[in-house]
């Protein structure tokens, strides 16, 4: 089969290999950096995990640097893990401003280990570069010894900022009763650490919390985190990982002493299949940014059918912005309209087909229950109260085009408008405003996009996309 319709043209794919959380978000001297975990030699064996490269000018086109930080040293042989990035005002050599990324260096140690309580080290690890291309060397900033007597060796994720003259750090944990926790450092200097504490929840909430994150909208802090161990509860489709925030108490900030959080204000980033491990940061307008990966850890479907020689994407860029009930809104960064070409009225109701597999499908002033339907087989659907991604007739079977997806659903009270955005095997859902968010991959088998919708609205408008990862043998 030709795999090419799969590839995607502003969602960031690898060119070859596989790919998983983004790292190192950032804008330095108007430049987007987006790193991300990386494995260029999967899907050998053991294949080498370190951190991959994207830059772009404008959110829309964008270049692949390859793999730049490498499991090179005793400290991170088993790999390069996630972690974040620091902008620092006039330190560069020039005058201008550098860049710190810290990340999680990784070892699981030969011998007869659980890898949980024995036989792991968990390095924190600080790489320095002016511009965010030429990296510096590394330097260890953290070991196991650092990290509080009551914690396992599952200790991960640096997320770093400033506060006045302090550095804070936050990293996810999982304790020895297995509880997910946030550990809490301190410094003057964002070199030498100390623990500043812990940040729980009264009750347990999961086993491990991977990659936190402190966001701040409206000057509320709100906790994003990935707790482990959630396939039990009603909510989580049987999946163990999942992605949420938690909003902190107004005036509470995550360095306050004895900060807890309150899981049962834990709202879901994206209802849908493949979303993981987000990350924010603010650019240089002030901006909050979210991406996640398109993916999730040990899924009960694929993401590589067919023997793609790459395995996985992140999320666009979403811009967030926080409503008046507390929940965060994501949508699209507008910077990615630059890539719209040709507009496609919509019949309300009716069926049309896009040429290629890259669309803009914009809904407004829907009214009443709603069903877009994507070449017969994704079904992204309203009836009053719930908004639904559903694949239907043999397209959930493990070889179809869900390739094994079935059917997620977000409680939703009202739906006025709905942007979707398709990509080769990426599918995006926006609803009332970024409300709600649901996102999945798929893979089609058409050369074309067959778009069906059936309800009332006062608008249907798609566009075809361009592509903003031209291949280089292309450029």
């Amino acid at each position: 089969m030709d795999c090419s319709r799969w590839k995607m043209g502003f969602h960031l794919m690898p060119p070859t290999g596989w790919l998983n959380d983004p790292n190192g978000l950032c804008q330095l001297r108007g430049t987007y950096h987006v790193f991300h975990q990386y494995s260029p030699a999967w899907p050998a064996p053991d294949a080498p995990r370190g951190w991959g490269h994207f830059t772009s000018r404008d959110l829309v086109t964008w270049e692949h640097h390859g793999m730049v930080v490498q499991p090179d040293t005793a400290d991170e042989a088993s790999g390069s893990y996630s972690g974040c990035a620091v902008v620092m005002p006039g330190a560069a050599a020039d005058g201008g401003d550098a860049l710190r990324l810290y990340y999680t260096g990784n070892v699981k140690e030969p011998g007869d280990f659980d890898y949980i309580r024995t036989g792991r080290r968990a390095a924190q690890i600080l790489i320095e570069s002016d511009d965010g291309m030429a990296l510096g060397p590394k330097r260890v900033i953290l070991r196991n010894a650092d990290y509080p007597a009551d914690c396992t060796c599952h200790v991960r994720d640096p997320k770093v900022w400033r506060d006045g003259d302090g550095w804070w750090m936050i990293l996810g944990a999982r304790d020895v009763e297995d509880r997910g926790l946030i550990l809490l450092m301190r410094s003057k200097d964002g070199v030498l650490w100390t623990s500043a504490g812990e940040v729980r929840s009264p009750e347990p909430f999961g086993y491990m919390w991977e990659c936190p994150d402190r966001i701040v909208l409206d000057g509320r802090v709100h906790l994003s985190f990935c707790p482990q161990g959630m396939e039990g509860l009603p909510w989580s489709n049987g999946m163990r990982d999942q992605s949420g925030y938690v909003p902190m108490p107004d005036g509470t900030d995550l360095s306050v002493p004895g900060a807890s959080v309150d899981v049962r204000a834990f709202r879901r980033w994206d209802a849908g299949f493949d979303f993981y491990a987000p990350q924010s940061f603010t650019d240089e307008t002030g901006r909050t940014l979210l991406i996640g990966w398109m993916g999730v850890p040990e899924p009960p479907f694929d993401s590589a059918p067919c023997g793609l020689t790459w395995c996985h994407c992140l999320t666009v860029p979403r811009v967030l912005t926080r409503l008046a009930d507390g929940t965060i809104a994501q949508l699209p960064a507008p910077e990615l309209e630059r890539l719209r070409e040709a507009e496609e009225p919509l019949a309300v109701p009716g069926t049309m087909v896009l040429p290629g597999r890259r669309a803009d499908i914009e809904l407004a002033g829907i009214e009443g229950p709603l069903r877009l339907t994507l070449d017969g087989g994704l079904q992204i659907a309203f009836d009053g109260r719930e908004l639904s991604c559903t694949f239907i007739g043999d397209a959930c079977r493990p070889d179809g085009i869900g390739a094994g997806r079935t059917r997620r659903l977000v409680p939703l009270e009202s739906l006025s408008s709905l942007r979707v955005l398709v990509d080769g095997s990426a599918v995006e859902v926006f609803a009332e405003g970024g409300r709600a968010v649901m996102s999945t991959r798929w893979f089609p088998v058409a050369d074309a996009l067959s778009v069906s919708l059936d309800g009332c609205c006062a608008s249907a408008r798609a566009w075809s996309m361009g592509d903003g990862m031209p291949d280089p043998a292309e450029a």
